[in-house]
């Protein structure tokens, strides 16, 4: 039975030729050129291994690393066992993410969790999860990062002073103005530019590590001593410090979003997952050693931002620049999370489960650029009116019960479709250990916050009327179905943008 979706009226490409001539190119044939008449209209494939990494680790190292690394410390009663921690969900993340090299190699589609819920387990499932992502987590994930970019790119301008928060908000609101502005001109300047400043974040964490070694290789152990007696370790604090550390390394599974844009998937994608989870467990690991050697565990539980404390004993007034390293850092994250998630919008409108005028491209810069401003009022809205932190709080045990979910979607892929091409495979046991490890992380949830989980389960849940009454019911009132066709008819052409070619 074929799926119902958004009635949309289509426009020929032919309608929208009239307005090429309107907008002038600028000097970056990239961004503006106008394509030659055979070239088709589609997203092209201009993610290399080199960007793929660049794009898992640049969205998975944000600000926390560098400001607050306390939660895996506090729960876990030691230094030794923190390290454990942190090391352990290092492994526990690579197998999620080599489940999600599998489930990338053998279904070619862009639109990560989603795409791969709706091909083991339906429509609907898929669509709960969408609508979770519309409505709130995604929203509310972008403004979160953002306020961070907003919060350290001024710090240096009003330390020692506090920052007004409308001050805040406004550089926020422009930080996420740019990275909706570029990722809507050019697939290629966005790629690089993400290349940039996930360079910039491993130069910063290189300038944490080396120093913090050179501590450690003149003797500065006395931190470490009796690192891992395990006496005040309590076994009731060990989940919630899993928790923490699992959550540190979300953003391995990015890659996954855009799979129909990289270059050859069935070696980059593995290739760039193993690279970036290797390089990231070695970095969040160092970088905690190196702030043990300067830092007791007590001034670290104390401290309001670790790096800059650290930077602040070992260069003095240099701790200056530590904030705007980290404003990079969030806005890499930010970038490197709307060029990844604009992409399951743009697969869930092609798949009928939103508008249409989400799956169409800019006919000449070859960018989802109706997928790409879907956040942007929403994220805004949020920034300005609610409470993000609650509404994050509310939604987060949701992003792992759809990837458990996801990738138990492996195995019964294994069963169901065992014809499928799967040019990466891997052992059964690994997919199995995190889908547990997923489902354990919701129970904890449930069991730690069943207020907040159940609001947010309430939230997610709307999502089932929400799937019967734009996607099942079909006999719209003639006036609702003229006003879809105008409003999408306009936006095609205000945005230039078609349906792509095939």
């Amino acid at each position: 039975m074929p799926r119902k979706s958004f009635s949309v009226k289509k426009i020929p490409i032919s309608d929208v030729d009239s307005s090429k001539n309107a907008i002038k190119g600028t000097d970056s044939p990239e961004l503006c050129s106008p394509s030659a008449p055979s070239d088709k209209v589609v997203l092209k494939k201009k993610v290399t291994l080199l960007r793929g990494i660049s794009i898992i680790i640049g969205t998975i190292i944000g600000a926390g690393i560098f400001i607050s690394p306390k939660g895996i410390l506090k729960n876990s009663g030691s230094i030794g066992m923190s390290l454990i921690i942190w090391s352990a969900c290092g492994v526990l993340s690579l197998f999620g993410a080599l489940s999600y090299a599998e489930l990338g190699t053998c279904i070619k589609k862009s639109g990560g969790h989603y795409t791969y819920v709706l091909e083991a387990f339906g429509p609907q499932v898929a669509f709960i999860r969408l609508w979770a992502d519309l409505i709130a987590i995604r929203p509310a994930g972008l403004a979160v990062i953002s306020l961070a970019f907003g919060q350290y790119i001024l710090e240096p301008i009003f330390m020692p002073c506090g920052i007004p928060e409308a001050a805040v908000k406004l550089a926020t609101a422009v930080g996420i103005t740019t990275v909706m502005y570029l990722n809507s001109m050019s697939v290629s300047w966005t790629a690089r530019v993400q290349n940039v400043l996930t360079i910039s974040k491993l130069l910063t964490i290189a300038v944490i590590i080396i120093p913090g070694m050179v501590q450690l290789f003149k003797g500065e152990t006395k931190n470490f001593e009796n690192a891992f007696d395990f006496n005040n370790v309590q076994m009731s604090g060990l989940p919630l410090a899993f928790y923490s550390g699992m959550y540190a390394y979300a953003g391995w599974f990015y890659l996954n979003f855009v799979t129909e844009e990289v270059e050859n998937p069935e070696r980059t994608v593995p290739l760039a997952i193993c690279i970036s989870m290797t390089v990231v467990t070695f970095c969040y690991v160092l970088i905690n050693v190196a702030y043990y050697t300067v830092m007791s565990a007590e001034q670290l539980l104390a401290s309001e931002a670790v790096a800059v404390t650290f930077a602040e004993k070992l260069f003095g007034s240099f701790s200056i620049a530590v904030p705007v390293f980290v404003s990079l850092s969030c806005l890499g994250s930010m970038n490197g999370c709307l060029f990844a998630i604009s992409r399951m919008f743009y697969v869930a409108s092609r798949e009928g489960q939103l508008p249409e005028i989400l799956s169409m491209i800019h006919i000449r810069r070859h960018t989802p650029i109706p997928a790409v401003l879907i956040l942007y009022p929403l994220t805004i809205l949020i920034l300005f009116s609610g409470d993000i932190y609650s509404l994050l709080n509310f939604m987060s045990f949701m992003r792992w019960l759809f990837i458990g979910i996801a990738v138990l979607g492996l195995i019964y892929l294994r069963y169901k479709r065992p014809e499928m091409d799967r040019p990466f495979k891997v052992p059964l046991f690994i997919p199995a250990v995190f889908s547990f490890t997923c489902f354990f992380m919701v129970f904890l949830s449930l069991y730690s916050d069943p207020f907040n989980t159940g609001i947010g389960l309430v939230i997610s849940l709307t999502g089932i009327p929400a799937y019967y009454i734009f996607i099942v019911f079909n006999n719209k009132p003639k006036w609702l179905q003229k006003s879809y066709d105008w409003m999408n008819r306009s936006l095609q052409i205000i945005m230039e943008v078609v349906p792509p070619d095939y």
